[in-house]
């Protein structure tokens, strides 16, 4: 690892490009009257992607960029699914009625805290008010430390395909300084409960970047995800942004590692997933080769979005709950994240829209060239704006990073195709930010 090449385009502040134009060129211009209009056109027989967010957590992990509330009551879960619910109908109604939905994602917060009955319900509209493909695939996100055996037999009644687990890091004093204590059991547990009822498709979430992490420490959390063989792992980096996420600045500053020692650490736990078998996925995600996350990077239609790498082909997310984004033929919307006032627009027959992005043709060429770069490691520049009647020549020349990026030898340019080498795929980042046309507006 070239260190000098490191501290010059390693920025831990750039944007993760799971979308672009990213949130921060989100305007409260945009709101419910654009959102009502775009679903009203959505065409009726194509796919959707439906993205359900539930904002409880039983504590607050201090390393959290989401957005979520604690509780330790179940009232505010109650009151909460009872205005989603009529937000699934206020937005059914104004679409095209009974939608066809191919993907549904449960995130969080902890989505799995909803009572099993309660979800139960919740599937059964979802299920009235949309057409569900068949197989549909239905995904929730899991904290194995308030998962019960009644919950694993309730998502597999209830269709669940697949369960993302929340893991981070195995290494107690880790845990003890994000204020996250969970054992090896409780993860192990919650594999056998889910596989048991029929979901055998698991992810796995880590970080790196943590206080008091080390190369070993990820090594050895990394060497205990793998023994309990999941499907796939995402391993982020962890971003302290302490001025934007109040419960960051109870983390330790001083036991952060540096920009050197995250890179030792990132490449640590790559070299040990992809010594036991896993397939190294766009920027930071690794699969087995027989996931579907793998094969859809081998077909080239691995897709990047709002929940990172998949292989989910939709061009529409309509997004449920507080703080959910959604991307329809417009642009992207985002519902209002504080509940209290998304109740209100909710109960007063209003969709939650408070702030978006409508798209032009430039922003499409962008992000389809930002979306390539991070799945496949390289971008067909002049195929691409051909195919969106774009010309890629001023294009290139506003790139105005990429001739250095060259000179470094981060990439190989010839005729507009960019390819990332792959000894710097850890700057991936960087590289899709020479097409950021906002990156120096950005407050990160």
């Amino acid at each position: 690892m070239q260190t000098s090449i490191l501290k010059k385009y390693y920025d831990a502040r750039l944007p993760w490009y799971t979308i672009y134009p990213t949130v921060q060129e989100f305007s409260a211009a945009i709101g419910a009257r654009d959102c009502e209009e775009w679903l009203r056109r959505l065409p009726t027989d194509e796919a959707v992607s439906l993205y359900i967010h539930v904002p409880f957590c039983r504590s607050i992990c201090w390393y959290c960029g989401f957005p979520r509330s604690s509780t330790g009551r179940d009232p505010p879960i109650l009151n909460y699914l009872a205005v989603l619910r009529e937000e699934i109908r206020l937005v059914a109604a104004k679409a095209a009625d009974a939608l066809p939905v191919s993907d549904v994602h449960f995130g969080g917060g902890t989505p799995t805290l909803i009572a099993p009955a309660e979800f139960l319900a919740l599937m059964e509209i979802l299920r009235r008010r949309f057409t569900f493909r068949q197989p549909a695939a239905v995904a929730v996100e899991i904290d194995p430390r308030t998962f019960t055996v009644e919950m694993a037999e309730t998502l597999g009644a209830a269709g669940v395909t697949r369960a993302s687990l929340g893991v981070q890091s195995f290494d107690p004093v880790v845990q003890k300084a994000i204020n996250r204590i969970q054992s090896e059991a409780e993860t192990a547990a919650a594999i056998e409960n889910l596989r048991r009822n029929g979901i055998d498709r698991i992810n796995f979430d880590l970080i790196y970047g943590l206080p008091n992490q080390t190369v070993q420490s990820c090594v050895r959390t990394a060497e205990t995800a793998v023994a309990m063989r999941p499907d796939r792992l995402a391993v982020f980096g962890y971003a302290h942004v302490p001025s934007f996420k109040k419960n960051q600045r109870l983390i330790e500053e001083a036991a952060l590692p540096d920009t050197v020692s995250r890179a030792e650490q990132a490449a640590a736990v790559v070299g040990t997933l992809v010594a036991a078998g896993y397939r190294q996925i766009g920027l930071d995600h690794f699969a087995l080769p027989d996931d579907e996350l793998a094969l859809a990077q081998t077909t080239g239609r691995m897709r990047r979005n709002s929940l990172g790498y998949s292989a989910d082909t939709c061009q529409t997310v309509i997004g449920l709950g507080t703080s959910a984004l959604g991307r329809l033929g417009g642009g992207y919307v985002q519902n209002d994240v504080a509940t209290g006032s998304y109740t209100r627009h909710i109960r007063a027959g209003r969709l939650a829209a408070s702030k978006g992005y409508p798209l032009c043709n430039e922003d499409r060429v962008r992000a389809a060239i930002i979306e390539r770069l991070m799945c496949d490691l390289e971008a067909d520049v002049p195929a691409i704006c051909a195919a969106f009647g774009f010309d890629p020549v001023p294009l290139l020349d506003s790139a105005e990073r990429l001739p250095m990026l060259a000179e470094d030898g981060v990439v190989d340019i010839e005729g507009g195709f960019i390819r990332v080498r792959q000894e710097y795929r850890f700057l991936l980042r960087a590289v899709a930010a020479a097409f950021d046309a906002y990156l120096d507006r950005s407050p990160y």
